[in-house]
């Protein structure tokens, strides 16, 4: 028998989680932040065209996206917009997978602020609160696939 002169069990704290999603509002926008990732991972952006996530990383994107739909600054946006039609999935396109990178693509109203053409990587992008309900239809849609 061994006796344990240390005070009591050892317990193994968690390393802290990375934050993997960031969420600020503005105006009538929400811009997502995703720090951790690396630029190779990181979201693809074709400014006023279309989003690329990585398909490891909709799950979590969805949850951000219902999270925003919760916030009051999502509902006043909505009210406040006069297009009935923004939060429509049509205003978005249906996923489209790259077997080449991995990544899901949906065209519809996302911008990076900058004027590039083609998608490129990005830390940040930003989409207008009236079209986030559009765009969680299409990425749940995709997921239900």
């Amino acid at each position: 028998m061994t006796l344990d002169l240390t005070g009591g069990p050892e317990f193994a704290a968690p390393a802290p989680e990375k934050t993997r999603w960031t969420r600020q509002y503005a105006d009538d926008a929400v811009t997502f932040g995703c720090p951790a990732r690396t630029s190779e991972r990181a979201p693809r952006v074709w400014s006023g065209r279309g989003l690329g996530l990585p398909e490891a990383e909709l799950a979590g994107f969805a949850a951000q996206l219902r999270r925003v739909m919760k916030d009051d600054a999502y509902w006043i946006a909505r009210a406040a917009c006069g297009d009935r039609h923004a939060g429509e999935a049509a205003v978005w396109s249906s996923g489209r997978y790259d077997d080449e990178d991995g990544f899901v693509y949906f065209a519809g109203p996302c911008t990076h602020g900058h004027p590039w053409p083609g998608y490129r990587p990005a830390r940040a992008f930003t989409i207008t609160l009236p079209h986030v309900r559009g765009l969680r239809i299409r990425v749940a849609a995709y997921l239900a696939a």
